[in-house]
């Protein structure tokens, strides 16, 4: 076990390490903190350990072993003894330290204060609460595994581990937080991804100074990688441990948090976010066929309202045979306004859905269904044309396989409109402009945002743009820098 910065070293006074542990665990104001008084081979012992973390069955029979020890089985060498001897158990160490054995008794594993011995003896004998493995509601497939990440740490390492038995397959473990102390694993494939990534992400994390990651891998990533004004994600998101698995075949890196269901996936362009499960669990044409229709998803819902917008306020610019496009009565309300009400009532609409209980979500539905639509438009609020328009954008954005995408996208849709609203479509074009240039200069741990477009690599934009047969993939993504490029 690692040595503590400030290190606090235990002695062989066993009173007052029993006292020190009592004080500072606040084993007299938690009813949760257990201090367990043992005598067993003629020596004193004391188990501290938090009750809800432990399982049962492996505390007692640790107990039942002690119950069984000769008087004198402690006179020589007794943390070895208990060790080898006594502790029926595969995860067991020693400590030095004061702060190390209080953090790990804090994160569930039992700790064993020796009488007459400056060594702690730490037992994992934790079983986190965790619920089943269930199929992840934004990442949904027809056909492919239902089990998704869940809270527990140790069982999405292990969910991870199930699909990917190479020996290469390196879990590093670190914490985050002065209070919190938060367990992280970054997770890589050693024989594959690129040392230098892996160093620097570790030695970010390793630097990190807070009380506690409060929103668990979120906080995480804005420490990784700052940039806050930027509101596209820099990293993608998987609660599903074949997507998270074959990235890291690839040479990404995955971060996991524990307390969270969701994997960080790093680095990532824009382009990964754009992908989905479903495209590879179809036939190679199909799969291609679907992406294409998310990538028209996603343009219908940056660039259909503003553009919209344009040719209805100036008809002019539409060719004859397209001049039903435009709106015949634009109603009282300014076609701008009618948008940005639309806009900020299906956003409100969100949130609601996202804090209604399950048994109330019909009826909100109903409501949203009657009062933003039929009722809006009946007494002219809304035209039909900005019902129309809005429910294909808002459909665009819901297709986006990324959530954070998703809602950057969204976030540039209001502004493409207020730009065309306020400079018609010369204020349109700027906007776009300015958009491009934002995404061509942003770098996720130095890697371009829109590789392989800008840098342009024709093969590997061609596999943006087509999904492949799985056995005509022999390299791995070149961004990545990988110690072996060759995946068959």
């Amino acid at each position: 076990m690692s040595k503590s910065e400030n290190q606090i070293p235990i002695s062989k006074n066993f009173e007052k390490n029993i006292d020190y542990m009592i004080k500072e665990m606040r084993v007299e104001e938690n009813f949760d903190v257990i201090h367990h008084k043992i005598e067993a081979g003629g020596r004193k012992i004391g188990m501290f350990f938090i009750d809800g973390f432990a399982n049962d069955v492996a505390a007692i029979q640790v107990l039942r072993n002690f119950k069984t020890m000769e008087p004198d089985a402690l006179d020589e060498d007794p943390i070895d003894r208990l060790l080898k001897g006594v502790i029926p158990h595969q995860e067991t160490e020693t400590s030095e330290d004061f702060e190390q054995v209080i953090g790990q008794v804090l994160s569930g594993q039992a700790a064993f204060v020796v009488e007459g011995c400056s060594k702690v003896i730490l037992v994992d004998i934790r079983e986190y609460p965790a619920r089943s493995p269930e199929e992840p509601d934004l990442e949904r497939v027809v056909r492919g595994p239902r089990d998704g990440f869940v809270e527990t740490m140790v069982f999405n390492v292990a969910m991870i581990r199930r699909r990917i038995r190479d020996r290469s397959l390196t879990m590093d473990y670190l914490q985050v937080g002065q209070r919190s102390k938060m367990d992280i694993v970054v997770s890589y494939i050693d024989s594959i991804v690129d040392p230098t990534l892996v160093e620097k992400l570790k030695e970010v994390i390793s630097k990190i100074n807070i009380d506690g990651l409060t929103m668990g891998e979120k906080t995480l990533e804005e420490f990784l990688f700052g940039k806050n004004l930027n509101p596209y994600p820099l990293v993608r998101y998987t609660e599903r441990g074949d997507t998270a698995s074959t990235h890291l075949m690839e040479g990404h890196v995955i971060i996991i948090v524990d307390g969270s269901p969701s994997v960080m996936i790093c680095p990532v362009s824009f382009w990964h976010h754009l992908q989905h499960a479903e495209e590879y669990r179809q036939k190679p044409v199909i799969g291609a066929a679907l992406r294409w229709v998310r990538f028209a998803a996603v343009i219908i819902s940056l660039f259909l309202l503003p553009l919209w917008f344009i040719f209805a306020t100036s008809p002019e610019l539409l060719p004859e045979n397209l001049h039903y496009v435009g709106v015949d009565d634009p109603g009282e309300i300014p076609l701008f306004w009618q948008f940005m009400i639309a806009e900020l009532g299906v956003e409100m609409l969100r949130m609601a859905a996202i804090h209604t209980p399950n048994a109330l979500a019909t009826a909100l539905g109903l409501v949203a269904a009657l009062l933003i639509g039929d009722i809006a438009i009946q007494v002219g609020l809304f035209t039909e044309e900005v019902i129309l328009y809005t429910a294909a954008a808002v459909i665009g954005s819901y297709a986006t396989p990324s959530y954070e995408l998703s809602l950057a996208n969204r976030f540039f849709r209001v502004v493409f409109l207020i730009a065309a609203a306020s400079f018609g479509i010369n204020g349109l074009i700027i906007a776009i402009t300015l958009w491009l240039i934002i995404l061509v200069n942003t770098k996720t741990l130095k890697t371009p945002y829109m590789w392989p477009f800008i840098p342009f690599s024709p093969k590997e934009f061609n596999d943006i743009l087509v999904r492949f047969p799985i056995p005509f993939k022999h390299k791995r993504p070149r961004f990545l820098h990988t110690k072996d490029d060759t995946s068959q």
